[in-house]
């Protein structure tokens, strides 16, 4: 008997559950799972669906009457544009701040340091996201000019275009790669060791990668995980999941 209650508050809660549609940035994908799951203890009648892209992408989606009420991107350029152009109703927050690593797919001797590694014939291509288009693109330059060895390894450089594409190619087509450091943490990564095959990047290397959020649907569900997503509970999520938090 009790079985069937809770199979009938279940269905009750299904059938009138809300949904509501998140844009967010690809790299933001392997949090998003664990934070779904924590907002959803909360609010069992709030049902989140999560559109994943490009941040320019999914701005472009937006400006253009995509039904998304809340964005979260990889930086904070698209967000304030939203803003300025009145499409968004919130100011831009910084909900993380992204973090890089290195990536090989080989056993690498970090000890010896990047300045080394990153010179020595041993590696012949090295994989960053696209700069022109990419924050972590932009600060995987600063990494290598802050290091001054930018004008000596240029020429070994690998673009992806995606976050999921410069993991890809730091695996496959370089010989290492500086991604964004919560790649590491799905489950497909777990083979790849700290240490062995990846170690953080010194955040002193780089400007800060600010992923910004704002609300663009005044609803009261919208407005629920907008507050979620700055609350301590997501802030510790994004922690373990390799993001520098405010």
């Amino acid at each position: 008997m009790k079985t069937f209650f809770l199979l009938l508050i279940l269905m009750s809660t299904s059938l009138f559950a809300e949904k509501i549609n998140i844009a967010v940035a690809a790299n933001v994908s392997y949090a998003m799972e664990d934070i779904k799951k924590a907002f959803s203890k909360y609010h069992p009648e709030i049902q989140v669906n999560v559109i994943l892209g490009g941040s320019g992408k999914l701005t472009s989606q937006i400006k253009n009457g995509a039904p998304y009420g809340l964005f979260m991107s990889a930086n904070m350029i698209y967000p304030e544009a939203l803003y300025m152009k009145n499409i968004a109703i919130t100011k831009p927050v910084v909900y993380a701040q992204g973090a890089l690593a290195y990536l090989s797919a080989q056993t690498q001797d970090f000890t010896q340091g990047a300045l080394v590694l990153l010179e020595s014939e041993k590696i012949q291509r090295i994989a960053i996201a696209n700069p022109k288009t990419a924050p972590y693109g932009v600060a995987a330059i600063d990494v290598l000019k802050n290091l001054k060895v930018y004008e000596k390894v240029k020429s070994k450089l690998v673009y992806g275009e995606s976050v999921a594409q410069t993991v890809a190619y730091s695996v496959t087509a370089a010989d290492i790669g500086i991604i964004a450091k919560s790649a590491l943490y799905s489950t497909p990564m777990a083979s790849y060791k700290e240490g062995i095959n990846w170690v953080s990047i010194d955040p002193t290397l780089y400007r800060h990668i600010n992923q910004g959020i704002v609300l663009i649907d005044p609803g009261k569900s919208y407005r629920a995980f907008y507050d979620f997503i700055l609350s301590p509970e997501v802030s510790k999520i994004f922690k373990k999941y390799g993001y520098i938090t405010p």
